[in-house]
């Protein structure tokens, strides 16, 4: 269609209709987005904190409105379930909250709860397959660009100047944890605008992150920067305002095209924090390889020769398991490598005292030759140290517990992985049994 001559009269009556056109889309979309801010202020505040217990844990699974979550899931203030920390740390497992889930008869392949479900199996899957590989790219990054390993200071103070990016910050410090959408915007700033490597990015995340999951935030930092995925994800200010309003980042460095961003993405160009950013700085809080005031055991715990023997680690804080003796297992070596925040170390050892008669923190794969054949019961971990340690205990293992079992060969995404799910009826949606 060849646009009239904008000098005539026609041609500027067309521009006159046509801005108007433009305008009314405009106005509209406004209009809806008013609407479901105005919604989602009737949802009851989502609680902050985390208690370390498994009766909050079950509370918030029986709270889960799949209904709520399928229509508002992508907005910052939606009505997310917030049961990540609990699976996480074993104080709930997937197969639970889905038995749950399906009970109530609302769910079925296709919903939005049950697909994120979903994915965290996929994580776990492609885990089982590449191991440690999952800690390195997995493609090729984006050609020519240089990335660097050191965090940004003015991202690490919350003084980027970009409201969405300092927001999320501040929050994940203050409450280890993020909405989705924070997390990918987060990490999509990072690496694409700022060239951070997106390992640097990643680990710093999962150290705070109560639900810090090595598969589920490496694989996705990943995707972010195209090392597991096609093509980078980018976000801008329009992304932010339709999803987080009250985050809006209009007139920033993000305030651009997806083709600019994309052309940004793939060279070496840097964005500078935005002036004026200094100004609101926060302090780090700070990533520790050891549990505040709490010391590596010189030497192993004295265990009766008949005594039956359980270790609890970080990842398995559900019920006590059936034993004389409840230990609770910290493998220095790993969190020398994944240090964590003292938040999460809260979380961690708030839930490990409540189900262990004692703490043990040392090497692990030491304690396992000593006490060996004395060890009753252990869940097993893909968790680098504790994978290995755990694996040579005789006959002690049970595994973790998941919600699908294993493809025997890797299925390259997620939706290749739930295709073969459901192609093999490997899990039941029916609300009996």
């Amino acid at each position: 269609m060849r646009m009239p001559d904008t000098d005539s009269l026609r041609g500027k009556r067309y521009l006159r209709l046509h801005q108007r056109g433009r305008n009314s889309s405009a106005n509209a979309e406004a209009r809806v987005l008013r609407d479901i801010e105005s919604e989602l202020d009737h949802f009851a505040p989502t609680q902050a904190d985390f208690p370390p217990t498994r009766e909050e844990a079950l509370r918030r699974m029986a709270a889960i409105d799949t209904r709520a979550y399928r229509r508002y899931r992508d907005y910052a203030r939606g009505p997310v379930s917030r049961l990540s920390p609990y699976i996480t740390h074993g104080l709930l497992s997937v197969p639970e909250v889905f038995s749950s889930v399906v009970a109530r008869g609302e769910s079925g392949p296709a919903d939005r709860f049950v697909q994120e479900l979903a994915w965290r199996e996929f994580f776990r899957h492609v885990w089982r397959h590449l191991g440690d590989g999952i800690v390195e790219d997995i493609r090729d990054a984006l050609p020519g660009v240089l990335y660097t390993s050191e965090m940004p200071a003015d991202v690490l103070s919350a003084a980027t100047g970009v409201p969405v990016i300092d927001a999320s910050v501040r929050e994940l410090y203050a409450t280890g944890y993020l909405h989705n959408h924070q997390r990918m915007w987060l990490a999509s700033y990072l690496v694409h605008m700022r060239k951070i490597h997106w390992r640097a990015g990643a680990d710093w995340m999962y150290g705070y992150l109560l639900d810090g999951d090595l598969p589920s935030n490496h694989l996705s930092w990943q995707w972010i920067a195209s090392t597991f995925s096609r093509r980078p994800y980018l976000f801008n200010a329009d992304n932010v305002q339709r999803f987080a309003a009250h985050l809006s980042s209009r007139g920033t460095g993000i305030d651009r095209g997806y083709e600019e961003l994309g052309q940004i993405a793939a060279s070496n160009v840097q964005l500078e924090p935005e002036a004026g950013g200094l100004g609101q700085a926060v302090s780090e809080p700070g990533l520790l390889a050891l549990p505040p005031a709490l010391a590596p055991a010189a030497e192993p715990p004295l265990i009766a020769g008949n005594e039956r023997v359980a270790w609890v680690h970080p990842w398995s804080l559900g019920a006590r398991p059936d034993a004389d003796r409840v230990i609770g297992v910290i493998h220095r070596p790993f969190h020398a490598q994944f240090p964590w925040s003292e938040h999460r170390w809260a979380f961690v050892i708030g839930a490990m005292r409540k189900v262990c008669d004692e703490i043990w923190i040392g090497d692990l794969q030491r304690l396992a030759q000593i006490q060996g054949g004395q060890v009753a019961e252990v869940q097993a971990t893909l968790n680098p140290g504790y994978r290995e340690a755990i694996a040579t205990l005789p006959g002690a293992r049970r595994p973790e517990p998941r919600l699908t079992p294993d493809p025997d060969d890797l299925k390259p995404s997620f939706s290749r992985f739930w295709e073969h799910v459901l192609a093999t009826r490997s899990i039941n949606f029916s609300p009996v049994g």
